[in-house]
């Protein structure tokens, strides 16, 4: 294998992995089919943020072992995994869900290469995984008064306050993760059954139908309204408000960082203070219908959870800091 060809994994940009130039008909197939194993592992994950994710840890193992070829990476053995995952623990001081996700990814990587006859063991077979809190998730939820809060929050005498306050209503009612968010197109919000639904992009791929609550449905009609794009079917139903940087195009989407961006503007101005992130969103949606009677089953399927052990995770009902037992440790 040529070198060109062997950096490609950890040079190349994801989207054009398979690709990196326009290849002529003539010589489309001697062209797929020098492309390595490694890349084609990376391009066959759907998502751009698990790609994205999976490249930079394995460039992270690769630049720990000074890997430069695959041709290298290919002789990679035991010894060499356990002696990174000490490293991380150790030296970078990981955390333990950090090591885990890494070692995904690698795993991920080398089971590819067995089952495509590459390799004939994976080196991360049998590599213990550092243990995590599998009983409740780390995400911090919002109380339900600091929801409100935080929904009052838009000035919706402008048109960035009736998007925004959307935004906020569909993520603290609906629960979806902000990629899903950043991914609706106008024709995702429509009726069925005589419900107004929001039809998501789940991860993997996989397209959910949520009826949504009535106050965040008249809250998208009205930054709609207000947008005027209502009727770009194709178009992104959230969108940027001012032209920045190299894009001039305000019909683009929003990216999932300025969900992110949104979501701790609105906690600031409600002085809601905390470590949250557009994510509290999601745990606090499920704690919250939770909490008022739905059912699991009912909430992993607005979550678009595949097991009802992931779902609970985002339940924090039973974090109550109020009955510290610290509280009755007085001096």
């Amino acid at each position: 294998m040529h070198a060109s060809q062997a950096l490609v994994l950890v040079e190349a940009p994801t989207e054009a992995i398979l690709f990196p130039e326009t290849p002529t008909s003539t010589d489309l197939l001697g062209r797929l089919r020098a492309i390595p194993e490694e890349s084609i592992w990376l391009e066959g994950h759907q998502s751009p943020q698990t790609r994205r994710a999976y490249r930079n840890d394995v460039l992270g193992f690769m630049t720990f072992l000074r890997i430069t070829t695959t041709d290298e990476l290919r002789l990679v053995d035991r010894a060499a995994v356990l002696a990174w995952k000490r490293d991380l623990e150790t030296s970078v001081q990981a955390k333990p869900t950090t090591i885990r996700r890494r070692l995904a990814a690698l795993t991920s990587l080398f089971a590819h290469l067995v089952e495509r006859q590459v390799l004939r063991e994976n080196p991360c077979r049998d590599i213990r995984r550092p243990k995590v809190n599998a009983r409740q998730g780390s995400t911090p939820a919002f109380a339900q008064t600091q929801a409100r809060a935080v929904l009052d929050a838009p000035d919706l005498a402008t048109l960035q306050g009736l998007r925004d306050r959307a935004i906020l209503s569909v993520g603290f009612q609906a629960g979806p993760r902000r990629e899903s968010v950043v991914r609706l197109k106008v024709r995702d919000f429509h009726q069925d059954c005589g419900f107004d639904v929001l039809r998501f992009v789940w991860k993997g791929g996989h397209e959910h139908a949520v009826a949504l609550h009535p106050q965040t449905a008249q809250r998208v009609r009205d930054y709609l309204a207000a947008a005027g794009h209502g009727d770009d079917q194709d178009g992104p139903l959230f969108r940027p408000l001012r032209r920045n940087g190299a894009s001039h195009d305000l019909g683009r989407a929003l990216s999932g960082r300025t969900v992110d961006r949104i979501l701790k503007h609105y906690a600031r101005v409600a002085k809601v203070s905390g470590r949250y992130s557009a994510h509290s969103m999601r745990a606090t949606f499920v704690t919250t219908a939770l909490s008022n009677g739905a059912s699991l089953e009912e909430v992993q399927a607005a979550a678009g959870h595949a097991d009802p052990s992931t779902t609970k995770l985002y339940d924090r009902r039973g974090y109550n800091p109020d009955k510290s037992a610290a509280f009755f440790a007085s001096y």
